[in-house]
């Protein structure tokens, strides 16, 4: 099979025990193949938690899932050194954290302060880990995930805008519809007799990840022309200076999207593009992943926030007025 059709196949196993989430299955995918990290944000049982563990089950990958509290430490997340004795001589020897996983679980992340958040900045943008005077790289393959839940707000750390910047995307996801609503009760009920059916029941066969490498390699292949290069910089440079386009947009909108956002656009939309079967972006390709993209790269305004403005309607906005050169 080919790359795209690995990473269907992917898809598709994990759409399997994932129903009515199609989107955000999606967006892992992308996550994955466009080699960046994901926040997403949604209520408790939507499934956020069963993706990740659903890609590892069928990805040849070893997933640690960390559960943010408010009395974390960085140590527990990244590792420490710890002091071994042994025959009389003693040594420091660093002991790994779960961050030196493949697949990064950091649920609920917004429960734990700033102070352990920054833990991951390192490890995100770096892909390496600086402890006790020394660097340690991550696995090649190397993905977190991070929850939050955008309605209990008491005892939460808001993510500095720092750390906010290193995600790839920001995914929201909601409830499904009525009809998946039902499928998911038929599946739980499946799953459950299942599981007391074929208790250490044979596993399927799961994906490579160098599958995963070849895919990264076939989307850096993905051409951009100069019209779509001029349409993304035109959509960027329209967070920058809003009222240029807009009178309420440059109310709404207090600062734009970094530099980060323009390569996140690219690289996205280029992973879009590969996986809709194409070797080239089409605006359309833009559209489709640019609230994603630039959803947690915008400051609103306070005036914004007073009038219930989101984000999403401020991009949506700028896509209306950005036309494509």
């Amino acid at each position: 099979m080919s790359s795209l059709d690995d990473i269907a196949e992917l898809g598709k196993r994990i759409g399997q025990s994932i129903i009515g989430q199609e989107a955000m299955v999606e967006r892992l995918l992308l996550g994955l193949i466009a080699n960046g990290h994901l926040l997403v944000e949604g209520l408790p049982g939507l499934a956020k938690t069963r993706a990740i563990k659903s890609l590892a089950k069928n990805l040849d990958s070893e997933l640690s899932r960390v559960q943010f509290t408010p009395d974390l430490l960085p140590a527990d997340i990244t590792g420490s050194e710890m002091y071994f004795s042994e025959g009389g001589k003693g040594e420091f020897k660093f002991q790994q954290g779960p961050i030196f996983a493949n697949l990064i679980l950091a649920d609920e992340i917004n429960r734990a302060p700033a102070k352990v958040q920054s833990a991951l900045l390192e490890a995100m943008e770096e892909r390496q880990v600086t402890v006790g005077g020394k660097t340690y790289p991550l696995p090649d393959l190397f993905l977190v995930m991070a929850t939050q839940n955008p309605v209990e707000q008491e005892g939460t750390y808001p993510l500095p805008e720092a750390q906010l910047d290193r995600f790839l995307m920001h995914v929201q996801v909601g409830y499904p519809d009525e009809a998946s609503e039902g499928a998911i009760m038929r599946l739980n009920r499946e799953e459950e007799n299942e599981a007391r059916a074929h208790e250490g029941g044979k596993q399927e066969e799961k994906l490579a990840q160098s599958a995963i490498f070849e895919a990264r390699t076939e989307v850096g292949k993905v051409t951009v022309s100069d019209a779509v290069e001029k349409y993304m910089v035109a959509l960027v440079f329209a967070t920058r200076t809003p009222a240029k386009l807009d009178d309420d947009l440059g109310k709404w909108i207090q600062v734009g999207v970094s530099p980060r956002g323009i390569i996140g656009l690219d690289r996205v939309s280029r992973a879009y593009a590969w996986m809709k079967g194409r070797d080239y972006v089409v605006p359309d390709d833009v559209k489709a992943i640019a609230n994603d993209v630039f959803r947690h790269r915008l400051m609103l305004s306070y005036e914004a926030h007073a009038a219930g403005v989101t984000a999403d309607q401020a991009i949506d906005r700028i896509l209306e007025r950005v036309a494509v050169a």
